[in-house]
């Protein structure tokens, strides 16, 4: 978890090009994005990590820090439902865990460990993802 050494600096310090502001226009997404990436990340809420990871905007420093998260409460309810965070996780892609191989095999551990019963109250689909990803080589 090098990553997570940076506690005290943005995504525009640690992720360039820096981001210009977004258009005038821009949806509400857009914009929040925008503001995350200038937020230390020490400061990033798990809601936080769930939007830039599902974005897929510098995962590199935010799948450490929701890692880190969900080692201790897996089934965390960032901002939509229980296991949200786990799930945009699992869905990233696997380039990205391809350059934290160690990450991710302790996000294995982690699902393996989940009881049958909590999975099955996931939302639909969830189940799949979370096979997908444990079976992903390291």
């Amino acid at each position: 978890m090098d990553n997570l050494l940076h506690l005290n600096r943005t995504l525009d310090e640690l992720d360039p090009p820096r981001w210009t502001a977004p258009a005038a226009d821009a949806t509400h997404l857009v914009r929040k994005v925008h503001e995350l990436r200038h937020v230390p990340l020490g400061e990033l809420r798990p809601a936080d990590l769930r939007t830039l990871i599902a974005q897929q905007v510098a995962l590199p420093y935010v799948l450490p820090l929701a890692v880190r998260l969900l080692i201790e409460e897996p089934l965390l309810d960032a901002y939509f439902y229980e296991g949200d965070l786990l799930l945009a996780a699992v869905e990233a892609p696997s380039a990205a865990w391809s350059v934290l191989p160690e990450l991710g095999e302790r996000l294995r551990t982690v699902i393996k460990s989940l009881p049958e019963a909590a999975i099955a109250e996931l939302p639909r689909g969830a189940a799949e993802a979370l096979a997908r990803f444990v079976e992903q080589p390291s």
